[in-house]
Formats: structure tokens, C-alpha cells, sequence
């Protein structure tokens, strides 16, 4: 629905329109395709575009599905919520043809329904609203679309629409025609006929797998260079996807700030270039790196772990210098080497572009968040490249820490060295800071000391200081993060015999919501210190746009939940009983 005039009557007439649209007798329209969608894996998740009253949303809830229901009108919105409240039915305000919010979940798709839209999109808008719908399908997914051919009614706008224009679109797109049934009309409109389309994406749709096998074990290499951004990229999408803004483009391109990406390289080559593994041919330690230079042979000197070097830290004095100073050297590389020489096969375009901003580099502090690391500029990459990294890069990482292992230990022979047999992997090994809650504890005690109760988390028991844990909300084993919007009070039998490494469900963590929000606002946003560190932390990790109240960050924790339920099939733990 991309006509503002459209929604609005939605809108308006949300009420009646749900009430005659909300009919299970409706539901049979869908006959003759059930058997194709009926989900063959667990934790199939279904995207409703143009959700309405939720009628098809909760359909899709019967047959199996987790499901996001994109609604434009807040009436209508509104009305669904009420309807079907089920706590696997994501609402979210989005709409054609863009679909940026959904988007910026970076979350695919089984089954995408677009059930009564199509007529609502303009002819001109249509061939961009069917690329942002089939970039959002896992391979082999489906998309099904039911076409409305007949009058308008007198108070919407509707466009012509036909199964050739769809069959051109599929065929430009690489995605199969499944099966086609026309239909009369369920509410006995006599002027009014749909046709049911269901389409099928046979793999994964973009080419951007083989590209990017290509780049890691074919390309001609000079250095580790081209090994070290595709890496970055990976890690971006994996720890701090909320820092990707959409371009825009014919690409459906991403931006990333290019002071994420360089603190991301600097990350990875410190330790290498710590231990003397050779980064190219004739190089050994920092001689000849074009990125080490004076600030990144200051870190070398300096006693900074790698994991110091992330979203949410702050620096001050000769640290702030010289870690200002190695960002704006790695930007210069990354700019003049890995991102102009990566190109697409037989051709001399780009594939990542590098758009450099001059930061200031001699500033005493520095606070690592994303306004001061897009600073340097942006990175733009290819949107299958993107989706790839953040679909499949628990994949696509080992095979990159395997050619760079063994590059390294090729150049190092080439100069008469040896790297010892799994130095190199090690060295490579991506480290979070450690497995530590001493933060969320010293904030606990904070707490008992002004007098104040804490409760868990997950089964509202008030703690006593004995008997606290502080737990990963989403667990460590799967996602190691510990930044403090995800470290929450537990009791200590519910932390380590009841939930554990398991995700909450979707439902304990809304029935959750209000003492999440409540030991956010007790331990970390009353801190001024502490609270700039957890914006900071959580603007790069969830799913919200400039996030200013807790209740905005909680809606990204349930989007982080659902991406890592999906993207890793997480077990679930739904809550035993108070303990």
C-alpha cells in the first residue's frame, strides 16, 4: 500500500473493515495451495504484508508459523493486535514498496504472504516492491501473492494488475511460478475475480555466495587484505547489525559507518601482527602494512586487548590519540586497497565503495559509538552481500579464518619461517570480552544498598543478595555478548537449572517486559556513566531506529530474539514455575 491516501481510509475505517474482513469462512480463498505451504522444518517464521486485521497472520500461527505481520494503518494495526494477541504475531508499522523496517532486521523469510496488496501498489513502484520481497526469502522459500482484478471501490485507489506482469517480474528476479489458481471472489462480489500465485526462490537468489567464494579462494591476493573487510563485513552483521542503513540504491545497498569497519580490521591484524604472522609476501610484524603506521604502532606497544576495541567503549588521553589516529590509518587502507581492488568477475566495478570523511584524530576522548565511527565516512555494500554476511555467516566466517591461516603460513614460508600447525587459526579466533557480570552485579548492590527490591527477571521472585545471578538474556553459548542492555537479575535455580543456554520464548519475554524495563532504568539509565555506555551498546546491536526511550530498546530486544531464534535454532525455554 504505498498510497498515503489508501491508508489513511484503512485507518479511518479500521473497525468495520476488520469486522468483515476478520472471517474464518475467508480463509478458504487459500484452498488448493495449504498442502505447499504447510512449514517442513522447526521454527518456520512467515511474513504477512499488508496484515489488516490479522485474520491471515493467525492462520499462518495455526499451520506453524512464527509470524511478522506488517501493517501500515494504525487503526488496523491496532484492530489486529486486539484480535489476535498471540505473542507470535510481531506487529510491526511498515509498508510497500520499500519495506525499510523490515529490512533493518536483516531477518529472512519462509513463507512471505501478500494476500489483497498488489492492486495498491503503483505500476511504477512495483518492479522495486517485488525486489525488496523476494531479498527477503531463505532459499527455497516461498511467496505467495493473490491478484485483484475487478472495480475499485469508490473510496480507494486501485491499479490494473496482471499474472504476466508477475511472470516478467519472477523471470527477471530468478524465482520460479509454483502454481497459479484463479478464483471468484469470497465475499460474493460479483465484478470482482483474484488469482492466487505461489512462487518458489530455488537457492539463494542474489549470487552473491559464489561471488563471494570467489573473492575468498580464487581472487588473486597481494595481501590478506581482501580477507581481512570481507571478515569485518561478517562481524558488523553478526555483532552490530543495527549500524546498517539502507542506500537505497538499484543494489539495494547498505551503508556502514567506515570507522566500524576500521576498528573492526584493527581488531583482527592486532593480534596477528603482535605475533610477527606475516600479512603479505615480504612482510613480517608491522613492516610494510600500509594501515600501521603511527597510531596502530602505538597499539602495538600499548597493553590494549583486541576486545577493548568495540561499540560502547571509551578512551581517554594518549589512548584516545592513538586509537583516533590507527582508525584513520586502517580508513586509508581499507579505502585504497581491499574496497577499490575487490571486483566483480571479468569486470572493473567495484563491489564495495568506500565514501571517506575527514574525523579529527587528536582528540583526548573518544567514545566508540556509531555518530563518531561514521565520522570517517561509509562503506557501501551490495545488499545480497549484506544479506549473505547476516543469513550465513556462522558459514561463511570459518572458510575465511581458513585461507587467511593459510596465507599466512604460505607467505611465511616463501621467507624461510614457520608458523607452528594451529597458531595461526588461534590468533584468528574472533574474542569477546569475557564471560563477566560484575557490572550487573556492582549494579545489584547498588540497589540493595538504597533500600530498593529486585526481582527476577524471568520469574518475578524478589532476590535476595544470596541467592542473585546476573544472566545473559540472550545466552552467551549461541550470541556471546556482554554488553548491559542483555545482562538482567536472575534467581540463581532459574539461571542454572531452569533456563540456562535456552532463549526465552517470545511470550516469557513480553509477560517479562516490565521488569526488564524496570532493572534497565534501576541499574544502568540512573547512572550517567553507565547510561551512556548502554545506548551506545545497544544503538549497534538491536533493532531500533535512534532508540531514546527503554521502551523503543525493547522492541529491538524481541527482534534480536526472534533473528537469533531463527538464524541459529536456539532452544526455547518458556518458563517453569516460580521457584
Amino acid at each position: 500500500m504505498s498510497s498515503t491516501a489508501s491508508i489513511q481510509i484503512y485507518d479511518a475505517q479500521a473497525t468495520e473493515l476488520a469486522e468483515r474482513y476478520d472471517r474464518l469462512s475467508l480463509l478458504e480463498s487459500y484452498g488448493g495451495i495449504e498442502e505447499l505451504i504447510r512449514p517442513s522444518h522447526p521454527a518456520p517464521l512467515a511474513l504477512d504484508v499488508g496484515a489488516g486485521s490479522g485474520r491471515d497472520a493467525a492462520w499462518l500461527l495455526s499451520l506453524g508459523y512464527e509470524v511478522v505481520a506488517v501493517e501500515p494503518a494504525a487503526g488496523m494495526r491496532a484492530e489486529g493486535e486486539r484480535r489476535h494477541p498471540d505473542p507470535k504475531i510481531h506487529w510491526l508499522d511498515d509498508r510497500m514498496p520499500g519495506l525499510a523496517a523490515i529490512h533493518s532486521t536483516s531477518i529472512s523469510f519462509d513463507l512471505i504472504l501478500l494476500s489483497a496488496v498488489w492492486q495498491h501498489i503503483a505500476p511504477s513502484d512495483r518492479a522495486r516492491g517485488f525486489r525488496k520481497l523476494v531479498t527477503l526469502l531463505k532459499p527455497g522459500g516461498l511467496l505467495l501473492m493473490t491478484l485483484r482484478e475487478g472495480a475499485s471501490p469508490p473510496d480507494r485507489q486501485m491499479y490494473g494488475v496482471s499474472l504476466g506482469e508477475v511472470e516478467g517480474l519472477a523471470r527477471a528476479h530468478g524465482v520460479e511460478v509454483l502454481r497459479v489458481i484463479e478464483k471468484a471472489d469470497a465475499m460474493a462480489r460479483g465484478d470482482v475475480r483474484w488469482t492466487m500465485v505461489t512462487l518458489r526462490m530455488p537457492d539463494d537468489g542474489a549470487g552473491a555466495l559464489p561471488l563471494l567464494r570467489g573473492i575468498i579462494l580464487a581472487d588473486d591476493k597481494s595481501s590478506t587484505y581482501k580477507l581481512g573487510l570481507l571478515r569485518a563485513i561478517a562481524r558488523i552483521a553478526e555483532h552490530a547489525p543495527a549500524a546498517a542503513r539502507a542506500a537505497d540504491d538499484e543494489n539495494d545497498a547498505i551503508d556502514v559507518p567506515l570507522g566500524l569497519v576500521a576498528l573492526f580490521w584493527i581488531r583482527m591484524y592486532l593480534p596477528l601482527v603482535r605475533l610477527g604472522f606475516p600479512q603479505a609476501p615480504k612482510n613480517r610484524g608491522a613492516d610494510g602494512l600500509g594501515f600501521a603506521k603511527v597510531g596502530f604502532r602505538a597499539l602495538l606497544d600499548e597493553a590494549i586487548a583486541p576486545q577493548e576495541l568495540r561499540v560502547g567503549s571509551a578512551f581517554a588521553a594518549d589512548r584516545a590519540v592513538m586509537i583516533s589516529r590507527a582508525l584513520g590509518e586502517a580508513v586509508s587502507t581499507i579505502a585504497a586497497m581491499p574496497a577499490n581492488f575487490i571486483r566483480f568477475p571479468n569486470s572493473d566495478q567495484r563491489v564495495f565503495t568506500a565514501f571517506k570523511a575527514r574525523s579529527r584524530t587528536g582528540s583526548t576522548e573518544l567514545q566508540i559509538d556509531l555518530p563518531t565511527l561514521a565520522g570517517w565516512g561509509q562503506l557501501r555494500i551490495p545488499g545480497a552481500i549484506w544479506r549473505t554476511m547476516a543469513r550465513l555467516g556462522s558459514w561463511i566466517e570459518p572458510v575465511l579464518v581458513n585461507e587467511w591461516a593459510r596465507l599466512m603460513r604460505g607467505y611465511a614460508e616463501r621467507m624461510g619461517v614457520s608458523v607452528p600447525a594451529g597458531q595461526a587459526e588461534a590468533a584468528l579466533v574472533w574474542e569477546e570480552p569475557f564471560r563477566d557480570t560484575a557490572l550487573g552485579r556492582s549494579a545489584a548492590q547498588r540497589i540493595f544498598a538504597e533500600g530498593r527490591d529486585i526481582y527476577c527477571a524471568w520469574s518475578a521472585t524478589k532476590l535476595r543478595p544470596s541467592r542473585l545471578d546476573i544472566d545473559h538474556c540472550m545466552p552467551w553459548s549461541a550470541w556471546p555478548c556482554g554488553d548491559l542492555w542483555n545482562l538482567l537479575p536472575s534467581e540463581r535455580r532459574v539461571n542454572q537449572h531452569q533456563k540456562r543456554e535456552r532463549l526465552p520464548s517470545g511470550e516469557l519475554l513480553l509477560n517479562s517486559r516490565e521488569r526488564i524495563i524496570g532493572w534497565w532504568n534501576d541499574a544502568w539509565l540512573s547512572s550517567p556513566t553507565l547510561s551512556q555506555r548502554f545506548w551506545r551498546e545497544a544503538s549497534a546491536a538491536l533493532f531500533v531506529a535512534e532508540p531514546s526511550e527503554p521502551e523503543q530498546l525493547f522492541a529491538g530486544l524481541e527482534w534480536r530474539r526472534l533473528r537469533l531464534r531463527q538464524d541459529q535454532l536456539v532452544p526455547e525455554w518458556t518458563g517453569e514455575p516460580r521457584v
